[in-house]
């Protein structure tokens, strides 16, 4: 009976987050730079765009609505996460995928770092490796190198270095619109700190003196990739939605998604850069972390098959969002710092 119980308990997160995703309007997660055309984007960026928060004076009772059911959402799947019979039920399941978080982050950097250099560009296709001009054959074969080296875990410190000097390139070339890609930062950090663990060829050898150096940093590997992704998510939201929203209600007219979400464009934009706000706070300061990467899946996954975008792009965003379920909470994050029991703790 007690099973039974604990049991008929599990299905109320899902069916709480099958609900919170009928509000939710379509997110661009994966840049509105991915579906647009070259001329499409140049000539948003080139044209003043809109506040999106002009659309609160004409959709006052929509806003307090959906953002009273949106609260009611995310408290409920609070309370949930922390019931304590759900976290013994699920602390057997989390308890074994934890430890492979450290490998799916570091196998999710070198096969993104493969897959862009396979596809001449830096992270994302508005990135080309030809804006390095002579230098973008080796930028090319350095990312290459690098993700080969991580994936097999072998000289995997020294090879995720490799692969920060060429983000920091890209911060020289590109500047602040870097900031859509530090979730690539925040994974490099994560590999550097903690090397290839202990499915790598690294193993084989003698720890050498950077590995040594590192040990202590270790810990903050995962709270570096929760504040880099976040901000990955909150700064694309801004420059996508907010600074230069006219290439979402560009994505929103060319894709006829009013037919999905019967809003005006402007209150689509604003719906999408709150909700992205929101998750890329959430992962900062470690809130709802399960449940959020969960939500973001789900649209990553919705945004590939509706838009037809490129999967290697994405393929960082997957992988972040895996290593984050996998690891969960620890003392860095809210619910980590004041909702975890021992072994048990949250389990959205």
């Amino acid at each position: 009976m007690k099973f039974a119980r604990t049991h008929g308990f599990i299905y109320i997160p899902y069916l709480l987050l099958a609900a919170a995703l009928i509000w939710a309007p379509m997110i661009a997660s994966a840049h509105e730079v991915y579906v647009l055309s070259p001329e499409r984007i140049a000539e948003d960026l080139a044209t003043p765009s809109p506040n999106p928060f002009n659309a609160f004076d004409t959709n006052r009772f929509q806003f307090f609505f959906w953002g009273f059911l949106a609260f009611i959402a995310i408290t409920t799947i609070f309370f949930a996460s922390i019931t304590h019979r759900l976290e013994v039920f699920f602390e057997p399941f989390l308890t074994r995928v934890r430890p492979w978080a450290a490998l799916v982050a570091r196998v999710t950097l070198g096969v993104s770092l493969i897959a862009s250099a396979q596809n001449n560009a830096l992270f994302g296709p508005e990135l080309p490796f030809v804006n390095f001009g002579m230098y973008g054959f080796l930028v090319q074969w350095t990312l290459t190198l690098s993700g080969l080296f991580i994936i097999a875990g072998l000289f995997t410190r020294s090879a995720a270095l490799l692969a920060a000097i060429v983000f920091a390139a890209g911060v020289v070339l590109y500047g602040s619109y870097m900031l859509n890609y530090t979730n690539y930062a925040g994974e490099m950090l994560v590999v550097l700190l903690l090397g290839g663990g202990k499915w790598a060829a690294d193993n084989l050898f003698r720890k050498h003196y950077l590995t040594k150096r590192l040990h202590k940093l270790e810990p903050y590997a995962f709270l570096l990739l929760r504040i880099a992704f976040g901000i990955s998510v909150a700064y694309a939201a801004i420059y996508a939605k907010f600074i230069h929203s006219n290439l979402a209600l560009s994505t929103i007219a060319e894709y006829n998604l009013t037919a999905f979400f019967l809003f005006d464009p402007l209150f689509i934009v604003l719906g999408a850069f709150i909700i992205e706000i929101m998750m890329g706070v959430f992962f900062i300061i470690g809130f709802e972390i399960r449940h959020t990467a969960l939500f973001f899946l789900f649209w990553i996954f919705l945004s590939l098959l509706y838009f037809g975008e490129a999967v290697w792009p994405h393929l960082v965003l997957v992988g972040v969002n895996i290593a984050l379920f996998m690891y969960g909470y620890d003392k860095w994050t809210i619910q980590g710092r004041f909702f975890n029991r021992g072994k048990l703790q949250p389990f959205l």
